[in-house]
């Protein structure tokens, strides 16, 4: 039989800390969410915007789309179907690729990043950036990198 290596619990201090980042980003994407609803936007909308937006072309390729916004082609497929209904964005083939599609960012698309990004900051900085004193948020950018990148790599793996 083999014998298990002991899980090393998290101290109190860990836990505190662990506890506090699950909270605040729930609380933080409510509120970020509930935010873009009276422009009839979801977090998931948005954050396809602005990949879209800062795309060469306007236009990103549906699995690398995916990949940017964490979501499965699958799902991914569905959100755009949503978005292309509000004219927000289209579909394209790719030429290189017959199998192959484009999300591309419509004119009322970026007509609506341009009219929805200022309040979108306004409450990022209200919610977020505002609360913390910028050497702190410095050190925050300093830790949340390593571990940002660690994912990076981690994804896809089970």
């Amino acid at each position: 039989m083999e014998t298990e290596t002991a899980t090393p619990w998290l101290t109190d201090a860990e836990q505190c800390a662990w506890r506090t980042h699950l909270e605040v980003n729930r609380l933080l994407t409510y509120q970020l969410e509930r935010d873009l609803q009276p422009f009839g936007l979801t977090m998931n909308d948005y954050e396809i915007l602005v990949n879209l937006s800062e795309s060469e072309g306007l236009r990103m390729r549906m699995s690398d789309l995916a990949s940017a916004t964490l979501q499965s082609k699958s799902r991914l497929s569905h959100q755009i179907t949503r978005m292309e209904n509000a004219d927000l964005v289209r579909r394209e083939n790719c030429e290189s690729d017959r199998r192959g599609l484009y999300a591309v960012l419509t004119d009322h698309g970026m007509d609506t990043m341009k009219k929805v990004a200022p309040h979108h900051v306004a409450s990022v900085r209200r919610h977020f950036i505002d609360l913390i004193p910028a050497e702190e948020l410095e050190a925050l950018h300093k830790s949340l990198t390593p571990i940002a990148g660690h994912l990076r790599g981690q994804r896809g793996r089970p």
